[in-house]
């Protein structure tokens, strides 16, 4: 690997952050500093953990920053879910975010898995 620019799921999750945005911009005036303030954030903390773990110099500290970026994944999702609820996001533009997310959580698991699986067979030539 390169950097985390080249990984699929930071590009992806990445994607996603700008289509948040763009659907956010949606929300009554009044949650700016509620809900849209808080989906944006977990929102930006899904590429933002990815790229902040490949940068660390050890596969656990990587491994640690995914399952950060796979929490943030699931906060959204609470988010997304009560934004339906209150109206602010159509069914179909939910059921949108919810597919991209359903996306990424299988990317970073699987990234999750191969890193672990190069960690424990560095772990194991000791």
């Amino acid at each position: 690997m390169k950097t985390h620019k080249d990984l699929d799921v930071w590009k992806d999750s990445v994607e996603f952050v700008t289509l948040i945005y763009h659907l956010s911009k949606k929300f009554p005036k009044d949650e700016l500093y509620g809900l849209v303030n808080q989906i944006r954030r977990a929102a930006v903390s899904i590429p933002s953990n990815i790229a902040e773990g490949a940068g660390r110099r050890s596969k656990k500290d990587f491994i640690k920053f995914l399952y950060i970026a796979l929490g943030s994944l699931s906060e959204l999702e609470t988010q997304i879910i009560i934004s339906q609820n209150l109206r602010f996001l159509s069914e179909s533009d939910s059921e949108k975010l919810l597919q991209r997310m359903f996306k990424i959580r299988s990317q970073l698991n699987g990234l999750i898995k191969s890193v672990s699986k190069f960690e424990s067979a560095k772990e194991g030539s000791h």
